[in-house]
């Protein structure tokens, strides 16, 4: 509608014009000596504004020839960056559908025409990681430097990312201390570098950071900080003095968790320290019940094992129906020599679950009774449920034909 109301107004405009001009009977008088030229004021209005027009035309014509290569030089500029841009969308397409050849060569080509150079080179470089091509891909890393030496941290992560896919993770830890400054993704990625370097007590610091990130919750968290506990005091089995560094410097709450506790008292058996290992047990026993840290607690008698069946049984009476607990006081009392008590918790371990070990600590106190026959018999059924277990895992891992 606005087009209608621009028409009437024109024709408005023209109709005023040509009544103005009808009664405008004024001249106008030149005088160029020896010349007189005497022209109505309309004509000379025309003539002005005809000869205004024609300037103005001639003015811009002068002026766009004259600008005409700079606009050539930005047209074919624009040119070149749209096609960059699209040389670099298509680059990322083909990259996350998994053509990766046909990635790494639009993404060279983009980084070649200057449309985000260090972009381009970083992207190539994981194309080129993709094909297996290194050499390549450590090329444009060295490229995506030189181009933008102040964007480190794309270059850094994506070169991180990639060393640690090919388990090369002390370089990879070298390249990002070259960060001024590491944020979560470079935390992230430090972290599974120390894990997979089995630098346990460098992971520590870093679980607390992402928990404080929110990149873990309190349970992946405590599961992290379990296994680093319990693989760092497995490294430190070789050394007393080492491991009982390594143990005290765990806070006393994760010192109870069970997972924690177990590794420990592992490692202190296997140096001999039955004492504290028994006490590690005790005390993780106390703050939360574990049936496969109970087992534990037989393994290695110490100098006061009466106090240890005592402990135990006192145990029973909050967890009268667990089978690893009364296997565990078998195998007490069966060290003690406490013959009938040791059959007792014995029977009654397979009773509630019949277990490999239950059998088998039984067969080998009739052994030691010198009752042959019930010996044998215990023996046979704990091999029985030792090739059942066998088949159990083996038919686990098995894979299902095609």
């Amino acid at each position: 509608m606005r087009w209608v109301f621009w028409i009437l107004g024109l024709f408005a405009l023209a109709v005023a014009l040509a009544l103005a001009l009808r009664f405008n009977t004024g001249y106008a008088l030149l005088v160029w000596p020896p010349y007189r030229v005497e022209l109505s004021l309309n004509l000379l209005l025309l003539l002005l504004v005809t000869g205004f027009a024609i300037a103005y035309l001639l003015l811009r014509f002068v002026f766009g020839a004259i600008e005409l290569p700079r606009k050539v030089r930005e047209f074919r500029a624009r040119r070149r960056r749209e096609d960059a841009r699209t040389t670099m969308l298509e680059a990322l397409r083909a990259f996350f559908e998994g053509r990766y050849g046909r990635a790494e060569k639009a993404a060279a080509s983009a980084m070649e025409s200057g449309e985000s150079p260090a972009l381009g080179a970083v992207l190539a470089a994981r194309a080129a990681h993709e094909l297996r091509r290194y050499e390549q891909r450590d090329g444009y890393l060295t490229r995506a430097e030189k181009l933008a030496p102040r964007d480190v941290a794309t270059r850094i992560i994506a070169e991180a990312d990639m060393l640690l896919d090919q388990r090369r993770f002390q370089d990879a830890l070298l390249a990002l201390k070259a960060l001024p400054e590491k944020h979560t993704a470079a935390l992230r990625l430090e972290l599974k570098a120390q894990q997979q370097a089995k630098n346990w007590e460098q992971t520590l610091p870093l679980i607390d950071q992402l928990e404080r990130r929110g990149v873990f919750d309190a349970a992946q968290a405590g599961q992290l900080r379990r296994y680093a506990h319990a693989e760092n005091l497995k490294r430190k089995a070789l050394d007393r003095r080492s491991l009982e560094e390594c143990w005290q410097k765990i806070p006393s709450d994760q010192k109870r968790d069970s997972k924690v506790a177990a590794a420990a008292a592992q490692c202190f058996m296997a140096l001999g320290g039955c004492a504290q290992a028994n006490q590690i047990i005790e005390q993780a026993l106390e703050a939360e019940w574990d049936s496969e840290l109970v087992g534990l607690y037989a393994e290695c008698i110490g100098s006061d094992a009466i106090r240890q069946i005592e402990r135990a049984e006192k145990w029973l009476r909050s967890n009268p129906r667990d089978a690893v607990l009364l296997l565990t006081l078998g195998r007490l009392c069966a060290q003690q020599e406490l013959w009938g008590k040791a059959q007792s918790y014995l029977e009654a371990s397979f009773s509630v679950e019949p277990t490999y070990s239950a059998h088998l600590a039984l067969a080998q106190l009739h052994d030691r009774l010198g009752n042959a026959d019930a010996a044998r018999r215990h023996y046979r059924v704990s091999l029985e449920f030792a090739v059942n277990q066998l088949k159990q895992i083996t038919g686990g891992r098995r894979r299902t034909p095609l």
